[in-house]
């Protein structure tokens, strides 16, 4: 585990202190009942109304798709795809869908020549989160499967309940060892892998950047309201619980002002004895800070797309390697 090479130097660590600064004077995100997260989300699709043009500044544009019941969008590079990144939002499991993430992606699309996949999976506030599980499992094996993307690799992405919902997804495609194996690597920002809490969650104090500290093991219990706390420990619920033999190799970001840091703490310790694993903390950075303007984002933005280049060319050369001795 690493706390470095970001921030690189004092005055990029100024420049995160100050953004947080300013975030200690917007409200804490908070989801008490399902007006707020349905309020949001009616904003968030206002906000994108136009956005394809964003794509077209740059080449390229978006195909919404139906894969096994399951929508999602599509964005494709200008030539052939290398490989595919698998794009799960965040959102606290109630507000976001697949366009939400296109800044990133388009970037990810650009320099690393793969097709971005983003699952617009259902939301909480009207479906239980099994759900959500069923659609995320769904739209990856049907992706796996999918001809036009057949034989290429593929890394899953996902950043904060999207990290949930992608190590969970990982964790029941074990059952299709061959579908598995097609996976080179999991990029997960700042997830959640604990349904009852890590002990940064537990002990989050009230002046907590971005999420609502105190009130973060009651929003989690109300994800699964009829379950017992040794129910929502299993796995793939709760991903930490789970069995990581067979996954493949994992980079992992969180900021030590994030509730949530436990949570990747504690799942790269397990996951290290399976596959390799990178982890880096960032300095005086909460939760969502790949999201704000700075040279830290950026850095770490830039670096998971070497390492998203790196992991496709990586399973490339092996499956070239592999041909040969079964011909």
């Amino acid at each position: 585990m690493s706390d470095f090479p970001w921030p690189q130097g004092e005055r990029e660590l100024a420049q995160v202190r100050a953004f947080n600064k300013k975030l200690a004077w917007l409200p804490r995100f908070k989801i008490r009942n399902r007006l707020t997260p349905r309020l949001i989300q009616a904003l968030l699709r206002a906000g994108q109304l136009g956005g394809d043009g964003k794509l077209r500044q740059h080449g390229l544009s978006a195909e919404r798709k139906i894969i096994d019941t399951v929508p999602v969008r599509i964005i494709r590079p200008k030539g052939k795809a290398k490989g595919v990144v698998l794009d799960f939002h965040g959102g606290g499991w109630v507000i976001g869908n697949a366009q939400m993430n296109d800044n990133f992606n388009i970037a990810i699309v650009n320099t690393c020549d793969v097709a971005v996949v983003s699952v617009d999976y259902r939301l909480a506030v009207s479906t239980p989160i099994e759900g959500l599980l069923e659609d995320c499992l769904r739209a990856t094996r049907g992706i796996l499967n999918d001809g036009e993307f057949a034989g290429l690799p593929v890394v899953v992405v996902g950043e904060s309940a999207g990290g949930h919902l992608a190590a969970a997804t990982l964790l029941a495609l074990k059952s299709s060892p061959q579908l598995l194996q097609r996976i080179c690597g999991a990029l997960l920002y700042y997830g959640v892998y604990d349904l009852t809490g890590t002990p940064s969650v537990r002990t989050a104090p009230a002046d907590t950047l971005v999420l609502d500290g105190p009130g973060m093991v009651e929003a989690l219990r109300l994800l699964t309201p009829d379950i017992s706390d040794e129910q929502r420990r299993q796995p793939p619920l709760s991903p930490l619980y789970g069995d990581f033999s067979g996954l493949p190799p994992a980079l992992l970001f969180a900021g030590d002002l994030d509730p949530l840091l436990d949570d990747t703490r504690l799942i790269a310790e397990r996951w290290q004895h399976a596959a390799p694993v990178e982890v880096y903390v960032l300095p005086e950075c909460p939760h969502g800070f790949i999201h704000f303007p700075t040279a830290t984002a950026d850095h770490v933005l830039a670096y998971s797309r070497k390492w998203i280049s790196a992991r496709v060319a990586s399973y490339s050369v092996k499956s070239a390697e592999i041909s040969p001795a079964l011909s």
